[in-house]
């Protein structure tokens, strides 16, 4: 290692792995220090269950990985990155049987949603049909970091999903489509009155009709791992068994980098009180699953997707994001996100057995044990569910945020995605990756575009870091 590296990235998360690639690939001398034994983040794969089921103990299915544009720059398949595509990228069923469900085709999601809404649906997304590279471009970098590609598409999608969720539901005269794109809204358990939640929906939606909702294969894992060997083979250098507790537990550089919470960097970097402002959101209680077979959903269209959402109309969403986000007790009747892997991917699971994880939306460090409810929900649209279970391993908020810092109350989102703070954040400024500290950057799911596994806050922190290196 040189005695003056370029930049010390801290946290082995795709966003960090993901600075430090595009750091490395411009000439600079590059390390990531990562305190876990293993890189990953929120994009892990391990045997919590039993020995043959890999699970993902956070994300497992990437539309916004997939359509990435920092993802799409890299060489990522030479190093073993392969997407699996499911038949169907999501279904959301009702208690009559019948689902709708975001396709491939914009013509059979509209389908889904019956006649009075079809023709409402094909008008909304018509405009961004086709313009998914450009769109998500210049959605997912900051604005001041380069101009849009096309600034007219980007204006009128903002036109569109600049205003909450709760104003986009207007144009729907039935609730099968209002609840499935509110359902993608609670992905990053956004509160519908808040602003820009439409596009939250929209970009879910969009994603699925240009790219796809697909998963990794071999599982998450496989994402950090592409990374951390491109890495490598431009010359970065990863640490693992690395805890990082203040700057000078780390070699000297010229930046620094934190993939880590806001609370975390302002703690290393002693900051003080720079991030007090900073709102953590609402946790998920995840159960990871190993089946004998496959689950027993009542609707068909369920059986061939990748994600299944299970809240049956809006207000049900609604109320449970509510109760979430801003109450002390979990929803009664929680609005779940499940996922299917093996469906696609047969290498998750023995022959014959699946996996399969769902996670429901509690209050920020919440200590209770949501499996009841969220077991009673999936028996609602999958009667028989329980009997093919073999094994379940549960995470509530403590445990998500020991297994990742970042997840602080077992906020997976890196931050609360309410008010402001949805396109502002970690704080109200024009340079968000910047910090108080001139040599110190943050390049965290707490920085835009926010959560997910899509690379693109890295990406964009490192902009901001070769500027700084550029002037030194």
């Amino acid at each position: 290692m040189p005695s003056m590296l370029d930049a010390v990235v801290v946290g082995a998360g795709p966003n960090g792995l993901t600075a430090a690639v595009e750091l490395a690939r411009r000439g600079f001398s590059t390390a990531v220090f990562e305190a876990r034994d293993t890189v990953g983040g929120g994009a892990r794969t391990e045997e919590l269950t039993l020995p043959g089921f890999r699970h993902d103990p956070c994300s497992a299915v990437h539309p916004l990985g997939i359509g990435s544009p920092a993802f799409r720059d890299m060489p990522l398949d030479r190093y073993g990155l392969e997407w699996l595509h499911p038949e169907l990228p999501m279904a959301h069923p009702f208690d009559d049987g019948t689902a709708a469900v975001l396709a491939r085709s914009v013509a059979e999601t509209a389908a889904s949603f019956g006649p009075r809404d079809a023709g409402t649906y094909r008008r909304l997304v018509a405009p961004y049909l086709g313009k998914w590279d450009t769109l998500a471009r210049d959605f997912m970098s900051l604005p001041l970091s380069a101009l849009p590609r096309d600034p007219v598409t980007l204006a009128r999608f903002g036109i569109a999903g600049l205003p909450p969720y709760t104003w986009l539901m207007r144009r729907f005269r039935d609730d099968r489509a209002r609840a499935l794109i509110g359902g993608l809204v609670a992905h990053v358990m956004a509160p519908f009155g808040g602003p820009a939640s439409s596009a939250i929906g929209l970009v879910f939606a969009l994603a699925a009709h240009a790219v796809g909702w697909p998963l990794p294969r071999g599982g998450s894992q496989s994402i950090a791992d592409a990374l951390t060997a491109y890495l490598r083979d431009l010359g970065g250098t990863v640490h693992t068994s690395y805890e990082v507790k203040r700057l000078d537990d780390l070699p000297p550089a010229r930046a620094y980098i934190f993939d880590t919470s806001p609370t975390a960097l302002a703690r290393i970097a002693g900051l003080g009180r720079s991030y007090d402002s900073f709102r953590y959101g609402a946790a998920a209680f995840k159960i990871d699953y190993a089946l004998d077979g496959p689950v027993p959903w009542t609707a068909e269209p369920p059986r061939r997707a990748g994600t299944v959402q299970i809240g049956p109309s809006s207000r049900d969403i609604a109320t449970a994001l509510k109760q979430a986000s801003s109450g002390t007790a979990a929803p009664e009747v929680p609005f779940l996100i499940t996922a299917q892997p093996s469906l696609v991917d047969p290498s998750r699971a023995p022959e014959g057995k699946h996996v399969f994880w769902a996670y429901g939306h509690v209050p920020n460090s919440w200590q209770g044990d949501l499996t009841e409810a969220i077991e009673r929900q999936i028996e609602r649209f999958a009667p028989g569910f329980r009997d093919r279970v073999i094994a379940r391993a549960t995470a509530g908020p403590p445990e998500i945020a020991a297994r990742n810092a970042n997840y602080v109350g077992g906020d997976i989102a890196c931050g609360a995605a309410s008010g402001l703070q949805l396109v502002l954040r970690p704080r109200p400024t024009l340079f968000p990756y910047r910090t108080p500290h001139p040599a110190v950057f943050l390049c965290s799911s707490a920085t835009p575009p926010g959560a997910g596994v899509h690379g693109m806050s890295g990406h964009n922190a490192a902009k901001a870091v070769w500027r700084h290196l550029r002037k030194d």
